[in-house]
């Protein structure tokens, strides 16, 4: 569990760019982490990851206040893929680079073996196992930076627009893996993403963040119902909801959507 409690913080001799932040994140949630640049969504989750410390306030994290540590403490509950996987790769083989992580924790090296086969499948590069990392395809170098930080067994997955610069099959392809391990694995997920579709079709719950402070907080139901602020947050209503609602169905994807307007021709609906 994540908590943030009356969380305020400011980079040295800069604004105030959280503001009065409260907020609970349980075990085993899907969120999506919303807003325009610079709206603090970032910065958030660098405190959650001790990366930086509140000005005032508490990060807590399983009821524990980590104010006093480091991102190093927090590695096996709390894993970060940057939205460059290039920032994250080290070693010559995907094997390596997955096990990279186990090892400095002084791992074992049969459980190293264990936890990287297990991140290997659950996202799809078990044959790509002694592959160079750099020479990856863009999705594929995005699944390995998750395979890295599941490697580490962590309770939460922090996931910085990792959709971004990828076709619809490989969006499809990572998101389906993100799904899995949060339903069949329990792992809490919190997607920081411009895509509001994604946001729409994967997200639980939905966080917004404005000027610093957390503007909305609840399920992409509501978010995206029409009657909220959207555009004043930097955000749009995604393109599906809107043609569903126009024609007056529900439908949160376009194959859903596709096969309501069949049935409804086809007079089932």
């Amino acid at each position: 569990m994540l908590e943030a409690r009356a969380v305020n913080f400011a980079y040295t001799r800069g604004e105030p760019v959280i503001h009065d932040i409260n907020l609970t994140i349980q075990d085993g949630e899907f969120i999506a982490l919303l807003g325009h640049n610079g709206s603090g969504k970032t910065t958030l989750t660098r405190l959650f990851m001790a990366l930086c410390h509140p000005r005032s306030g508490v990060i807590a994290v399983d009821g524990d206040d980590i104010a006093k540590m480091e991102p190093a403490d927090l590695v096996d509950k709390i894993g970060y893929v940057f939205q460059n996987p290039d920032l994250q790769i080290l070693e010559d083989t995907v094997f390596d680079e997955i096990a990279y992580g186990p090892r400095t924790r002084k791992v074992a090296e049969t459980d190293v073996a264990r936890h990287v086969e297990a991140a290997m499948e659950a996202t799809g590069l078990t044959e790509l196992r002694n592959a160079y990392p750099r020479l990856l395809s863009f999705g594929q170098k995005r699944r390995l930076g998750v395979a890295a930080a599941l490697a580490l067994n962590p309770k939460t997955l922090i996931l910085d627009e990792i959709t971004n610069g990828q076709d619809s099959l490989e969006q499809e392809r990572i998101m389906h893996y993100l799904r899995e391990i949060n339903e069949k694995r329990g792992i809490t997920i919190i997607l920081i993403t411009h895509d509001m579709e994604i946001a729409a079709r994967y997200a639980k719950r939905t966080l917004v963040m404005h000027r610093g402070k957390l503007a909305f907080d609840g399920m992409p139901a509501e978010l995206f119902d029409g009657t909220k602020p959207l555009e004043n947050w930097g955000l749009y209503r995604p393109t599906v909801l809107t043609l569903a609602g126009a024609l007056n169905l529900k439908a949160d994807n376009a194959a859903e959507l596709v096969a309501k307007i069949e049935r409804r021709a086809g007079g089932k609906a």
